[in-house]
Parts: C-alpha cells; structure tokens; sequence
C-alpha cells in the first residue's frame, strides 16, 4: 500500500508501489543548539530506502551524519554542484539534477523544479549550489516535495499532484524570507490543487529554552495551515500528521 511516513522536520519516508523515497534525511537528536522532540527516526531506514532526496546544502537538510546513517545503500539526488559534498555521506551512486531536469532510478521518476530559497552552506559563506524541490512520479501516482522555498511563480505548473509535501515553519519562533509559513503554504495548495496536503517542516527541532516561553513549541503552524487551506482550497484534503505518524495514500 502506498503511504507516507513523516519522521521529522522536512524528513518524509514516501512509499510509492514497490519503491521508498527518503527525503532531507536529518536522523540525529540534534544540529547545534537546536534538539529534536518526537520520537526518533526508526532503525530500519537504511534498508527501506531506496531512493534518497537532497533538496539544498543547508545543515538541516544536507546533513553528513544522518546520511552516513543509510550506509550508502540507496542511490541520491541533489541539486547541480551538490554532489561533492554529499559523496562525504558515504553514497556510491549520485545523481545531480538542475531545473526542468528528469532522472529515472528503478521505479521512480524525479524531475527537479525551482524553489526560492538561499543556496549557500552556511549563510553568505562557502560553497552555493541552487535549491530544488522534486515531482516524484511512481506507482501512477505524482508527489511534490518542496524542500525548502517561499512562493514562486512556476508553482502553477506543478500540478496535477497527488501529494504535496508542503514546509509550514521552522525550528524558531519566526520564520523568514524564503520559507514558507501557514499563510503562504495556503496559497500554494490554492496555485497546486494536489489531492492532499501534508505540511512539513515544523516542530521537530527548537532551541531547548524555546519551551520556557512556549509550552508547545511551534504546534500551531500546521493547524493554522490546514484551517488557511480549507478556505483557499476546500477541495484538496490535509491531513496533518505528528513526527512519525503514518497515512496511506489512497484515493479519497
């Protein structure tokens, strides 16, 4: 059965008919001062995945140790440049996709398409290599994964979808310019129209002291994007889901 597994942050675990895509994987309980909340990623990914997916060189996307996790067992896509670095996750096969680009690995179609978000590894600094999200077509079904970006005009042609997997926040109290937060999230269901709607992105990783100002850290956001969403969009389903939490992706 197809079904979508959402481990954390912008970390999906997507099963379409015989193959499993893993997208950002971020696996660890924590990324410098910030530490996750949830349960923690299962064990068994590095053998159920079968395609990996980097959507942009930010840390809490590119991450070397998670990466080291899958033992190099799943092929990888990344954005055009991005390959060196990744290879130091300890990934054999690598693919680099740029805009409007289609590789075919196994089962799974991936076409890279644009997001609106900063390139470099660590902000001004460093290597920079352009962000992607991907349209994931296998077993007769489409997915989006946005990765990382804000609102862009290409959107409208991204569709039809079966699934977008949509970012609605951060791991702080704001979120700021090239991501996407429940407002805007909104707006892309409304210029998309997929069948369903997860959002993603959101209240796994925060600063421990978060909790002292907030007694549930960036729990909002996706419910505020759901509710935005049925108002711009009452035809699409969203079904907002906890770090790891599971949903079959059958049709409505």
């Amino acid at each position: 059965m197809d079904r979508l597994t959402y481990i954390g942050h912008a970390t999906t675990l997507l099963q379409l008919g015989r193959s499993s895509v893993l997208t950002d994987p971020m696996l660890r309980g924590w990324l410098g001062p910030l530490t996750r909340h949830g349960p923690r990623p299962p064990k068994s990914l590095a053998d159920a995945t079968d395609l990996v997916l980097i959507s942009h060189l930010h840390r809490d996307h590119l991450d070397l140790r998670s990466l080291r996790r899958l033992r190099g067992k799943a092929p990888m896509v990344v954005p055009h440049g991005a390959a060196g670095l990744a290879g130091r996750g300890g990934a054999e096969e690598i693919h680099e996709l740029g805009r409007g680009e289609t590789v075919s690995i196994g089962d799974v179609e991936v076409t890279g398409v644009p997001a609106k978000h900063g390139g470099h590894r660590d902000g001004s600094r460093g290597v920079e290599v352009e962000p992607l999200g991907y349209l994931i077509r296998a077993g007769g079904r489409t997915a989006y994964f946005a990765g990382d970006t804000d609102l862009f005009p290409e959107m409208a042609d991204l569709g039809p979808v079966d699934l977008a997997l949509l970012p609605v926040w951060g791991w702080g109290p704001s979120v700021g310019a090239g991501h996407l937060d429940p407002e805007k999230a909104a707006r892309a269901v409304e210029v998309i129209r997929p069948r369903l709607a997860v959002p993603i992105h959101w209240g796994t990783f925060y600063p421990l002291g978060l909790r002292r100002f907030r007694p549930k850290p960036l729990a909002d956001p996706p419910h505020e994007f759901a509710r935005l969403a049925k108002r711009a969009a009452p035809e699409v389903e969203v079904r907002v889901l906890q770090p790891g939490d599971e949903t079959p992706l059958e049709d409505g």
